[in-house]
C-alpha cells in the first residue's frame, strides 16, 4: 500500500495547484501588511501567551495569594491609597458575600466592596452567584463593588449587571490578566522596542 503523504500528493495537478495557489495567497496577505501592522500582530501573540500563562500560574496559588494580587492590583490602578491600608481591608469582612473592601481613593471618602472567585478558567459565575454579591451591597447600603474572577461570567450575569441602580464592575479571568499586564503586576519588561518616525517639523526651515 503506497503511503499517502505530500510527496505521493504532487502527483497529481490539482493538489499542486491548491498548493501554489495558498503560496500565493500567504505572500499577498503577508505583502499587503505594513512592517508596524507585523509587529502589532506578534505582539498581540506574545501578549496572549502571556495571559494565558498569568492564569495559570493564579491557579496554582493559594487563596491568600489571590487576595494580595487584587491588592496589589487596584493599588497600581490608584485604588486603595496603600498596599497596606488595602491589605487590611481585604478578607476582614467574609461574610455576606462581601470578601472585602478597599477606598475609591487615597482619602476614603467613598468605598468600594470587593467579591473574589478564584475559579476554574472555564468555569461561569452566573447570575445567582453576582445576585447574592448585589444583595450584599444593598445590606451593606453601598452603591459600588467589584466582582472579580479568574472564571467567566455568563450573559445572564452581565444582563442583570446593566438592568441595577447600582454601580458594579465585572472583571473576568481575560480582563484581570490584561489589567495585570497594563498595569505591571505580575509581569517585567522583557525587550522593550521603540518605534520612530520622520519628524518633518524640525527639517522645516
Amino acid at each position: 500500500m503506497s503511503r499517502i503523504d505530500r510527496k505521493f500528493l504532487t502527483r497529481y495537478p490539482s493538489f499542486n495547484e491548491f498548493i501554489n495557489k495558498t503560496n500565493e495567497e500567504k505572500n499577498t496577505n503577508s505583502e499587503q501588511k505594513t512592517p508596524l501592522e507585523v509587529i502589532d500582530e506578534n505582539y498581540n501573540i506574545l501578549k496572549k501567551e502571556l495571559q494565558d500563562a498569568l492564569l495559570e500560574k493564579i491557579l496554582e496559588c493559594t487563596p491568600a495569594f489571590f487576595e494580595r494580587l487584587i491588592v496589589q492590583l487596584l493599588v497600581a490602578m490608584g485604588y486603595g491609597g496603600s498596599v497596606k491600608d488595602a491589605g487590611e481591608a481585604i478578607g476582614k469582612s467574609g461574610d455576606e458575600g462581601i470578601d472585602g473592601i478597599i477606598k475609591e481613593d487615597v482619602l476614603g471618602l467613598e468605598m468600594i466592596y470587593l467579591q473574589a472567585k478564584r475559579w476554574k478558567k472555564d468555569s461561569t459565575v452566573g447570575r445567582p452567584e453576582f445576585q447574592t454579591f448585589v444583595g450584599s451591597l444593598v445590606g451593606k447600603q453601598a452603591s459600588k463593588g467589584i466582582f472579580i474572577t479568574t472564571a467567566k461570567f455568563s450573559k445572564n450575569a452581565y444582563d442583570y449587571a446593566n438592568s441595577i441602580d447600582k454601580r458594579v464592575i465585572l472583571i473576568d479571568g481575560l480582563l484581570l490578566t490584561d489589567l495585570m499586564f497594563k498595569y505591571d503586576v505580575g509581569v517585567t519588561n522583557e525587550e522593550v522596542f521603540v518605534t520612530k518616525r520622520l519628524d518633518n517639523d524640525f527639517f522645516q526651515e
